[in-house]
């Protein structure tokens, strides 16, 4: 028996499977020049964080670079990252590496003697937008404001833009020109788009010849003994907690009887609704529009249909419930249909529509007796809330007057209990977000305060002792032992008798007569087989055609036939599209290490010096 899945559509080409464009600029030529507002003293009299050569690296645009790192990183994780952060990550090196590379490519380019002339910088200056004026052309008083604020003169920036200019130059000399070898092109192109079929025979308890049997005692304590591991307790704080919770107060409150009933009122179209449809609705940009649609339906096109041919999906005209009001023109037609159906064209405030009714709503009425132990239960809540929220400072001051944790309990009403927390634990009192980093920070010796909880309640926690690691006793672990052994024996039972149905089916057996299998036709590296273990594509990849192999991992054993490897095509355009691709990312990668390793050369042929104090002055004036 099989059951098939035939993936022989042809394979769409994926953007980016094989890499990424490169991009090779080392830094951004004006965005670092004109990142840094303010930035005008670093340390006094230091000028230079370091050298690489003849080529200093100023404190100006080490603080430029710095600060323009920052920004970036800031806007990418969706928060303020601080200095410390930045340091921790490693952002101030990035930052150092990447000067040190640009002052060395600086350095090379004045020593042969590589430059570009002023026609070239002033085209370069005259295209910047930050320098243009509202008639969009070069404005020399924006020019000259705009680095006045930036702290940089006109002379320093045109340099920097020739050095900028001069860099890319040599950039481009040193990772052009490379082409990937015709070969490897093709071998690549072969092995990405290479598809085989296979067929694949699952596993379960079902198909063992005899059903397991249960354990026995001996067995359970011989898996309890044999995995200690498993059955051990992690460490655990051993911690004391007082707390005080709305539902401890909220039966205690009086209420409030008016109160409740201007509640009911205040809320009575939630307890009092009309009676409502579920509805959709397709509109039309004209009655004309709206009338040849109502035509097709009416002649058997199925309404999904005309939903898909305006370009949208149901949940895009899924109004929910409305109520007759709620429709306004529409109301009476829909809530004239005693049965779901399609009604139209009607008006709507957004033109003609086609709308279909899905299901009907009863109308509903809570009256006030009702809905009193609802609103009853939250005015109770919202007063124990209150209630706690006074209680704070009396709690807090008995705290620091050495009060004990215990001595809450008559002191103020609240419930103590200890609690051996480990993260993850299932105590009710854990599940609170707050309770859960108090409990993490807490250490030996702290002094007990308030935490405030999220539903309005308080606690307060102790650290008695870590409690280290044990391995629990059997008795309380005795269901986990069971479930742990014949999980075990669950799977060597199935691995055995894989291995019995791939002895026959090399023997000339079918595959299909032990069982269900499922046959994919043609599949990509990758595709994927539900529940398969990881490496299982892989797998179907190593194989050779007609091989047979049991596969197992977690919770899975199967056995996998190998039907047939269906080569690459090698001359249709998908195919050579795909060469196409390959050779450009495999050029960018070349030109890339190329340039890379030229970078390392002129680094350490021309040297690199460091001033440590000077770095750090710098840092600091982002703290």
């Amino acid at each position: 028996m099989a059951r098939t899945d035939d993936d022989e559509a042809p394979r769409k080409k994926k953007k980016g499977t094989l890499g990424s464009v490169v991009v090779w600029l080392l830094m951004a030529m004006l965005v670092v020049g004109l990142g840094g507002f303010g930035l005008t003293n670093f340390g006094g009299g230091v000028t230079s964080i370091g050298s690489v050569g003849d080529r200093e690296i100023t404190t100006q645009d080490y603080g430029r670079a710095l600060q323009q790192e920052l920004r970036a990183f800031s806007a990418q994780v969706g928060n303020e990252v601080t200095m410390q952060q930045a340091l921790a990550l490693g952002l101030d090196a990035q930052v150092r590496q990447r000067l040190v590379a640009t002052a060395a490519l600086d350095n090379e380019a004045a020593r042969v003697g590589l430059s570009v002339g002023d026609a070239r910088v002033a085209k370069e200056i005259m295209a910047i937008k930050s320098f243009q004026g509202v008639d969009g052309k070069f404005d020399r008083t924006t020019y000259a404001r705009t680095l006045e604020q930036n702290g940089m003169t006109e002379s320093a920036f045109e340099t920097q833009v020739r050095e900028d200019l001069a860099r890319q130059v040599l950039q481009g000399a040193v990772a052009s020109g490379f082409a990937t070898p015709a070969p490897m092109t093709d071998t690549l192109q072969a092995w990405a788009a290479e598809r085989r079929g296979f067929s694949l025979l699952r596993l379960t308890e079902a198909d063992l010849p005899t059903p397991l049997p249960d354990p026995t005692d001996a067995d359970l304590q011989a898996w309890y003994q044999a995995n200690p591991a498993t059955y051990t307790a992690p460490e655990a704080k051993r911690i004391t907690y007082a707390v005080l919770l709305p539902d401890m107060l909220a039966d205690s409150m009086v209420l409030d009887e008016a109160a409740l009933k201007d509640q009911y009122t205040q809320r009575l179209a939630e307890f009092v609704q009309p009676e409502r449809r579920l509805v959709e609705r397709l509109v039309y940009p004209d009655a004309a529009a709206a009338q040849a649609a109502k035509a097709r339906l009416d002649a058997g096109t199925p309404f999904e249909t005309l939903v898909a041919d305006r370009g949208l999906a149901l949940a895009d005209i899924d109004l929910g419930e409305q109520s007759q009001a709620d429709l306004g023109a529409a109301g009476a037609a829909v809530f004239a249909l005693t049965e779901p159906g399609v009604v139209g064209p009607l008006p709507s405030d957004l033109g003609p529509a086609l709308f279909r009714m899905n299901g009907i709503l009863a109308a509903q009425e809570t009256p006030f007796e009702e809905a009193r132990p609802i609103l009853a239960a939250e005015q109770s809540t919202e007063a124990a809330r209150r209630a706690i929220g006074e209680k704070i400072e009396t709690i807090n001051d008995l705290l620091a007057g050495g009060t004990p944790l215990e001595d809450l309990a008559t002191e103020a009403g609240m419930r103590v209990a200890t609690l051996d927390y480990v993260p993850g634990s299932d105590d009710p009192i854990a599940g609170y977000s707050d309770f859960q980093k108090a409990a993490e920070a807490v250490q030996d010796g702290d002094f007990p305060e308030v935490v405030q909880l999220d539903d309005g309640g308080i606690v307060a926690l102790r650290l008695d002792k870590v409690v280290p690691p044990a391995l629990r006793p059997f008795d309380t672990v005795r269901d986990a032992v069971a479930e742990g052994w014949r999980a075990d024996a669950l799977a060597r039972a199935l691995s055995a008798r894989a291995a019995e149905i791939t002895t026959a089916v090399k023997g000339g057996a079918s595959l299909g007569s032990f069982g269900i299998v499922d046959v994919m036709q043609s599949t990509a590296r990758d595709g994927s087989v539900e529940g398969s273990p990881d490496g299982f594509m892989d797998t179907v990849f190593q194989m050779a055609e007609a091989e047979v192999r049991v596969v197992e991992g977690p919770e899975f054993t199967g056995i996998l036939r190998l039907d047939r490897i269906q080569p690459a095509p090698t001359d249709d355009a998908a195919a050579l599209s795909m060469k196409s691709a390959i050779a450009t990312q495999v050029d960018q990668a070349l030109a890339q290490d190329a340039f890379a390793l030229f970078a390392a050369a002129l680094i350490a042929e021309a040297g690199v010096t460091t001033n440590e104090p000077a770095i750090a002055a710098v840092n600091a004036q982002f703290r």
